[in-house]
């Protein structure tokens, strides 16, 4: 952004987000510094979600403020904020199962770049080389002509992450980027994201524990809707209060259990 001076891609200023008498997101003080991965973990129903469609702006805030750089994006639609600069990847796939993988990225540069909409948008000389590099990147270039719905969960999880990217954002949000997937799967989408850019600041939420602390250079942990620490993930580790939050007991060891599932794949227990 012209003339930005911060160093933080991201600032919330005590955001809160109230479901009727519920708040959801209680007073959340966090600053991101570009180029950060960064983890927010939490037990369920700590509000990790909850405050990245805040952030991403697909629910108003109750309270507070959100700076992206130093623009104050609180009251920006979604659509906005995405033209400034967010980016992100949900729980749900939001992918168009009949297109083929080439196409759903093809769609992408072309709503980025603001043209009107075209059948088969990736066929645009401009275009195609974005896309091939897009598909590259996430490890999909062999599957570029296939129908999206013929991939795996795992392919379907890389692909989201090339829609994403097609945004060209600075800030991307990923929701449980791992979920579901096997440990094979994970592992690949660790190197994808080790691999993205340092000029992309990312944040995301994970239940994986193994997976946030291989990635994360900073890690916030909710608790109630509120901030119970920001930190390195040694830090992280370290702190009986977490131990407390995820399993009610001070015991360091007991966050970090892994156990087999039964198809023989390592699987982190979750809180």
């Amino acid at each position: 952004m012209a003339g930005e001076a911060v160093s933080d891609v991201l600032r919330c200023e005590d955001v809160s987000r109230e479901f009727g008498a519920l708040r959801a997101v209680d007073g959340v003080t966090l600053s991101v510094a570009r180029g950060a991965r960064h983890a927010l973990i939490g037990p369920n129903g700590a509000g990790k979600s909850t405050l990245l469609r805040l952030v991403a702006g697909g629910l108003p805030v109750s309270g507070g403020r959100i700076h992206l750089g130093d623009v104050d994006v609180t009251r920006a639609p979604e659509a906005r904020r995405a033209w400034l600069g967010i980016g992100q990847t949900f729980q749900q796939s939001s992918l168009f199962g009949s297109q083929t993988v080439a196409d759903n990225v093809a769609l992408a540069v072309q709503r980025r770049r603001g043209r009107p909409w075209l059948p088969v948008p990736h066929r645009r000389p401009a275009w195609a080389a974005r896309v091939d590099e897009l598909l590259a990147r996430v490890g999909l270039a062999d599957r570029a002509g296939d129908p999206a719905d013929a991939l795996s969960y795992a392919e379907c999880r890389q692909l989201e992450v090339a829609v994403a990217l097609a945004a060209e954002p600075r800030l991307l949000l990923l929701d449980e980027p791992a979920a579901g997937m096997s440990t094979a799967g994970t592992a690949r989408l660790l190197d994808l994201l080790r691999a993205l850019p340092d000029d992309i600041t990312v944040v995301f939420v994970e239940h994986d524990l193994d997976l946030v602390f291989e990635l994360a250079t900073v890690v916030t942990v909710l608790h109630l809707g509120k901030v119970l620490m920001s930190g390195t993930p040694a830090e992280v580790r370290a702190s009986a209060d977490v131990q407390r939050a995820y399993l009610g007991t001070a015991r360091r060891a007991d966050l970090f259990i892994t156990e087999p599932s039964p198809g023989g794949d390592h699987v982190t227990t979750r809180p």
